[in-house]
């Protein structure tokens, strides 16, 4: 059952079984046929079973055609996956933006609060970015970002639906990832108290009542059983926090030279059937929890997200 649940969640990230550890290649290691042998680490909450995984493992694929072949990884620990790919264990990795952010700031800034309003919004944002326009800014150094991948609008889960308006998240409990200073600083700056957490515990806190408030995917809802946490009087604020992204980096020079720009292309074209699948688990939660804001509120979260994003700069 939990296997069961965490398959679903997986989908959404976050919010949120790993395998043997495969050979290491070389990154000069190539077959008499001229086809580079590279290793990509996966972040994926459930391992090799998840949504993540299986999302992103067609790139297995495809990449042959670029002279590159994938040993597939899974991490069901972002940090460790992170580290793995620092240290050069992993040629490739895909992490969620916030993760990424050490590696590309420019693109990590994807996923700041309240930056991109909707899906159309992300979709623009991507087509521009991930052209070969813009290919100067996917390179920091040795990495490369060589894909982005929707993961879903973030929203708040409130245990009470009276929780619709900036002054209202005052003095509440707030869980907040340890690893986005930004919604730390959010946190604090309108009076709540934010309480430390990652993506798989954060969503425990909500269900026992350690918080009053935490954020996810339409995804989480049933994955992790947040009906529970919503009980009896709690909602889903119909407002997107943030929109979350899966990034897949690379070490650049292990790779051939054209096979950034071919990877993202490929990305943004699977683009509308990810968000296809994430407006389909949104419209299966019931209309009743969702509670919308008014437009008025609407402009204090933004304003309030416009002002921890300078404070942060």
């Amino acid at each position: 059952m939990i296997e069961k649940k965490m398959l679903r969640a997986s989908w959404a990230v976050i919010g949120c079984a790993a395998l043997s550890v495969l050979p290491v290649i070389s990154a000069s290691a190539q077959s008499a046929g001229g086809m580079q042998h590279k290793t990509l680490c996966i972040f994926d909450p459930v391992g090799a079973n998840g949504l993540i995984f299986e999302s992103i493992k067609d790139i297995k694929t495809v990449s042959v055609n670029w002279g590159v072949t994938f040993d597939l990884k899974p991490y069901t620990d972002e940090r460790v996956a992170s580290e793995d790919f620092k240290s050069g264990v992993c040629d490739a990795v895909v992490l969620t933006g916030v993760a990424g952010r050490q590696y590309n700031p420019f693109m990590g800034t994807l996923d700041s609060l309240g930056a991109i309003p909707s899906y159309k919004h992300l979709r623009s944002a991507l087509q521009t970015l991930l052209s070969e326009k813009a290919a100067p800014r996917m390179t920091v150094g040795d990495y490369e970002v060589v894909g982005v991948f929707p993961g879903g609008a973030s929203y708040l889960y409130v245990n009470d639906r009276a929780i619709d308006s900036v002054p209202e998240l005052s003095g509440k409990r707030i869980a907040v990832l340890e690893a986005d200073p930004a919604q730390q600083e959010l946190v604090m700056k309108i009076g709540a108290s934010p309480v430390g957490a990652n993506l798989a515990t954060m969503y425990s806190k909500f269900n026992n009542g350690s918080v009053d408030i935490c954020a996810g995917p339409a995804a989480v809802y049933e994955a992790m059983e947040l009906y529970k946490g919503l009980q009896p009087k709690g909602g889903i604020v119909k407002f997107p926090l943030a929109q979350i992204t899966l990034q897949m980096l690379t070490h650049k020079n292990r790779f051939p030279q054209d096979f950034g720009q071919k990877a993202r292309d490929y990305a943004f074209a699977q683009f509308d059937k990810s968000i296809g699948k994430t407006q389909a688990i949104e419209a299966k939660i019931e209309p009743k929890l969702w509670v919308e804001i008014a437009q008025a509120d609407q402009l204090q979260y933004n304003e309030m997200f416009r002002q921890a994003r300078l404070t942060l700069r």
